[in-house]
């Protein structure tokens, strides 16, 4: 008897792009986005370029909410009758209850199996996690199996990115340090790190956001060249076009990646880093 058949679902923090998410197959989940006391599902009610404006107009950023519970049972229900094991990817359980919320889920819901992998990371760094779960599930792996190797890499994920205005994450409080630098930030664009799940603040750098995109990826070049050669990716919160060729353009030129595929953020990165922030993402080897 072959093994059951694996349904990857994530939520909506992975920020893959829908080629991507149509390909794989994978099935997303929204956060919610909390404006005043309305609730907005991630990317379906709402876009990022909407909820600047709000902050924008209001001084203020927008709270995030884990996924709804009803969602996740609603989710888990469908595939049970399908008869697939289902593997979750969360944003990293020090930043959201996400995780939580689909194990609650999954309890509702009896019969059959939910893995819940907590990514430790965010954004495409959860979307790295989850593509390579697609890619052993569409091999026939059994779930255990897929859930034992992610884990495995877990730590090798790299998630970092620069951000253009402190004052997002300041105000979100998802970032220690983010508030002290603040105080003191005449044109300083951070590079903002996950170590062991939390966000921390990295290397600091003065100037034009361009510039400062350059030294990050001046500091970044060695773990570049030892990454994993299949994929990396540029993701980016609404950011200037001719900074993502610019930054398209030096990973090219390392000739070290299969593929580069640059991807916008949706609403929950957006709203705790806000606009012009990029990041480069992949695994190391």
């Amino acid at each position: 008897m072959g093994n059951r058949k694996v349904k990857i679902i994530a939520d909506s923090t992975c920020d893959l792009s829908p080629e991507q998410i149509a390909e794989n197959d994978i099935s997303i989940i929204p956060l919610c986005i909390v404006l005043d006391d309305k609730s907005y599902f991630d990317l379906e009610e709402i876009t990022p370029d909407e909820i600047y404006q709000w902050a924008e107009e209001n001084k203020r950023t927008p709270k995030t909410a884990a996924i709804s519970i009803e969602h996740a049972v609603k989710l888990i229900k469908t595939y049970r009758e399908e008869e697939e094991d289902i593997i979750f990817f969360g944003i990293s359980e020090a930043m959201s209850t996400t995780c939580n919320v689909m194990r609650l889920a999954a309890q509702m819901v009896e019969e059959g199996n939910t893995y819940v992998i907590d990514s430790m990371s965010l954004s495409t760094g959860v979307g790295l996690q989850v593509l390579k779960a697609a890619e052993m599930a569409k091999q026939g792996m059994a779930a255990e199996e897929i859930v034992e190797k992610i884990e495995a890499a877990r730590g090798r994920v790299r998630a970092s990115f620069v951000v253009d205005t402190l004052t997002y994450l300041a105000r979100g409080g998802r970032c220690s340090g983010a508030t002290a630098l603040l105080a003191g930030a005449l044109r300083i664009h951070p590079c903002i790190r996950v170590m062991n799940g939390n966000m921390e603040v990295g290397s600091k750098y003065r100037g034009s956001l361009g510039r400062a995109i350059k030294q990050y990826l001046e500091e970044l070049k060695e773990e570049l060249l030892h990454a994993e050669e299949d994929l990396v990716f540029i993701t980016h919160s609404g950011i200037d076009e001719e900074i993502i060729a610019q930054v398209k353009k030096y990973l090219e030129d390392l000739n070290h990646f299969k593929e580069i595929v640059v991807t916008r953020a949706g609403g929950v990165i957006s709203s705790h880093c806000g606009p012009g922030t990029l990041g480069v993402l992949f695994y190391e080897k």
